[in-house]
């Protein structure tokens, strides 16, 4: 693509993309769970200036690493503590991984590939929305894709100078891997090694590690924040190497057991509008897979990679969509390259599909509020629909825009490189609506407006007490931690540790109550009535469909 460009546009083409990408992260209020997770963690390490031990809500929480907590305390201590700069690391991230890829499809499979690559990867749905959701999963994604495209261009590199220096950049993608979401980023890249050297009888990898080296600065970068949390805290051992990671893949303990075929919709979406395309790459791959004595072969291992990835999180007892991440930078460079040797009428009949599926989506977004099951959904999904609407408008306008334009057949024009980039945008454009639009399901997955509403109640010393549920955004945005009254759930762990920061029942919660001059407490509508039974002391000062505060009079 870049090949058809000059250096002037190619620069103001990224501008663009990073403006589109970048536009709504202050826009939307945070949603429950995940966000307000992770937006509070670093809120709580920047408030008590430990930055060892990650805390939620006060009690310990070892589920993962620090990285992105760091980084986006970093971003409160510089920029201050927004909703944009709760984001900030994951839209960098992502945006990082489009101009990675970039840059490895360039090195590995040519300029034009590389251009393709960047643009399949930035306009996939799942790729584009996780970009602009705060998770862990795009900063472990950004590091992987660090290291395998570290290790690809090392080992296809003859200078051992060179040769060495990418090995270490792979060696410290992979070590910020495990500091951003766990072992996985060492034990993923490793297994797929191993299934490369097994299935292409290629010893040659392994001596073109630098083990010594690579290991080295691994553990250089891992081995301190470990070696803290591990003094400071004796019990995380078993909690994050144990529970956290074995029990993790092989149980259903952490409640989010889907079956095999879970992730067969969830990859035909999230790669849209370059199903088809990834679909007749991966087969073609496998197919001109011929082997080579010791000859690496960047697009074989990333095909592993990419298959691997699917079939261990498949096999795991706990599946989230954002799992598959890892495998999209791999599959934009298999269809970037693919993409350059396809003729342009392959192409129009590998997009047309999806004209169908725009256009139904079209049809049916005015209907979305049927799908609600209360009021108050009613009247939120009533106003996403008009978002829906206009991101299936602009999808549809994008796909039959490329068409048009794959089926020119103007003397010296290629429409190819212009069809791609035109349908790139239109579905980066509309995952930015949809994602945007999400903010009008604020009122029933946000604690934004019960802050704003109990914001002049709310004292610097007085006790805020959360009965029997647990808003995850509302610390974050009241700048307060809670006492946790007859509630566990995943904070059970940090709760065992320092019993003294709960209140196991409401019985001991009413003694409680009754001794505090002053004090609020959050709780779910079917639990208020069960504290007038026992004749709190109390008004209510906050009430919608879902939650009541109250204080004391």
């Amino acid at each position: 693509m870049t090949k058809h460009i000059s250096r002037k546009q190619l620069w103001w083409l990224v501008i663009v993309v990073a403006v589109i990408w970048f536009s709504n992260l202050e826009y939307r209020k945070l949603i429950k769970p995940d966000e307000g997770r992770y937006a509070e963690i670093p809120r709580e390490m920047v408030a008590s200036g430990d930055w060892v031990t990650p805390r939620l809500n006060d009690l310990k929480y070892f589920e993962k690493p620090p990285l992105q907590y760091w980084a986006t305390a970093t971003a409160y201590t510089v920029f201050g503590e927004h909703q944009w700069t709760s984001r900030l690391w994951t839209g960098l991230t992502g945006f990082a991984g489009i101009l990675l890829v970039w840059f490895a499809g360039l090195r590995l499979f040519g300029r034009e590939a590389g251009g393709y690559a960047a643009m399949l990867l930035g306009s996939s749905f799942l790729y584009a929305m996780m970009g602009h959701i705060n998770t862990l999963d795009m900063g472990v994604t950004f590091f992987l894709t660090l290291g395998i495209v570290g290790l690809l261009l090392g080992q296809a590199e003859p200078d051992a100078r060179k040769q060495r220096n990418w090995m270490l950049l792979a060696w410290a993608g992979l070590a910020l891997a495990v500091l951003s979401k766990g072992l996985m980023g060492l034990v993923l890249p490793g297994a797929a090694m191993f299934i490369y050297v097994v299935s292409q009888r290629d010893l040659s990898v392994l001596k073109r590690m630098h083990w010594l080296p690579g290991l080295s600065l691994f553990f250089l970068i891992t081995a301190p924040w470990f070696y803290l949390v591990m003094k400071a805290n004796p019990e995380f051992f078993q909690r994050f190497f144990i529970y956290e990671h074995y029990l993790r893949f092989t149980t259903k303990v952490h409640d989010r057991y889907q079956p095999w075929y879970y992730f067969i919709p969830i990859l035909l979406a999230g790669m849209l509008p370059w199903t088809l395309l990834m679909i007749d790459t991966l087969l073609r791959t496998w197919k001109s897979g011929a082997r080579v004595a010791d000859v690496f072969s960047p697009a074989r291992f990333l095909l592993i990679w990419a298959v691997f990835i699917y079939v261990f999180f498949s096999m795991s007892g706990s599946k989230l969509p954002s799992y598959l991440l890892p495998m999209f930078p791999a599959l934009a460079l298999l269809m970037g390259k693919q993409l350059v040797e396809m003729n342009t009428r392959k192409l129009f009949w590998l997009i047309a599909p999806i004209l169908p599926l725009t256009l139904l989506g079209l049809c049916l977004a005015p209907f979305t509020a049927r799908l609600a099951d209360t009021p108050l959904q009613m009247q939120v999904y009533g106003e996403y629909a008009a978002w829906l609407f206009a991101a299936s408008l602009v999808l549809s306008l994008g796909v039959i825009a490329a068409l048009v334009l794959l089926r020119r057949q103007h003397s010296g024009t290629e429409p190819k490189p212009v069809a791609v980039l035109v349908l790139s945008l239109s579905f980066l454009i509309a995952a930015q609506l949809g994602t945007s639009g999400y903010n009008t399901i604020a009122k029933e997955r946000s604690a934004y407006y019960v802050a704003e509403a109990i914001r002049p109640y709310v004292k610097p010393n007085e006790p805020i007490y959360s009965v029997a549920n647990y808003e995850q955004t509302l610390p974050f945005y009241l700048k307060r931690t809670f006492t946790l009254v007859d509630y566990r759930d995943e904070m059970d762990f940090g709760i065992m540790q320092e019993p003294q920061r709960w209140i196991p029942d409401i019985a001991s919660f009413a003694k409680v109550w009754q001794a505090q001059p002053a004090a609020l407490a959050i709780m779910p509508v079917s639990i208020y009535p069960q504290l007038q039974q026992l004749n709190f002391d109390m008004r209510i000062i906050y009430r919608d469909t879902q939650l009541i505060v109250v204080s004391k009079p």
